[in-house]
């Protein structure tokens, strides 16, 4: 009897031991699939290297585009010159008879010279009352391009006022500045400088 009792718990023994390493088997075999499953991905600040950690943020909806506007440049800010139409003869003719004026340099005032030849210039024209004149004023290269433009505006308006003055229509006269853009003579010396400082008759119409 005690020999049997004695193998009983022998095998009962031998049968937990068995059980205990399956139920072993089983926890690791459950856990596996645990461990498998991969960590969020964070963001971490570089150790090193010239870079600037920033977290991350909703990218920015790209702005409606604006209007572009140009500025307008110093010869759009002159007055533009107006288109020629065709003209008769006899105002082709009081054209070539209209005298140009001259001025000194960095000037805008009428000489006795020039007042006298706007005298006779303003006698032509009212002989022809339907006739319209631009007045160019001109100047010679020494300069920056938009004192010139200024300045040559400045002597088409003094004689478009003495013009005003002796009796001429202001309706009639255009003024336009073309700086040193147009001169009569290219030289580079005093005699061509002063035939450059000028203010020119245009019949426009």
């Amino acid at each position: 009897m005690r020999k049997t009792l004695m193998g009983c718990m022998v095998v009962l023994s031998f049968a937990a031991m068995v059980s205990g390493g399956c139920a072993k088997k089983e926890v690791i075999k459950a856990e596996e699939p645990i461990a498998a499953v991969k960590a969020a991905p964070t963001t971490t600040k570089p150790e090193s290297g010239n870079y600037e950690y920033r977290p991350e943020t909703k990218l920015e909806q790209p702005r409606a585009a604006q209007p572009m506007t140009e500025t307008p440049t110093t010869e759009a800010a002159i007055k533009q010159e107006s288109p020629r139409e065709s003209v008769s003869p006899q105002a082709a003719n009081l054209e070539n008879e209209l005298q140009k004026i001259y001025f000194n340099f960095d000037s805008a005032t009428l000489s006795d010279q020039a007042r006298s030849a706007l005298s006779k210039d303003a006698e032509l024209l009212a002989k022809q009352p339907a006739v319209k004149l631009r007045i160019e004023g001109n100047c010679d290269e020494r300069g920056s391009d938009e004192y010139n433009m200024a300045l040559g505006e400045r002597r088409a308006k003094a004689a478009r006022d003495y013009l005003v003055n002796l009796g001429v229509s202001a309706e009639r006269l255009s003024t336009i500045s073309y700086g040193e853009e147009k001169p009569v003579d290219p030289g580079h010396s005093e005699e061509a400088w002063a035939k450059n400082r000028r203010d020119e008759f245009v019949i426009v119409k």
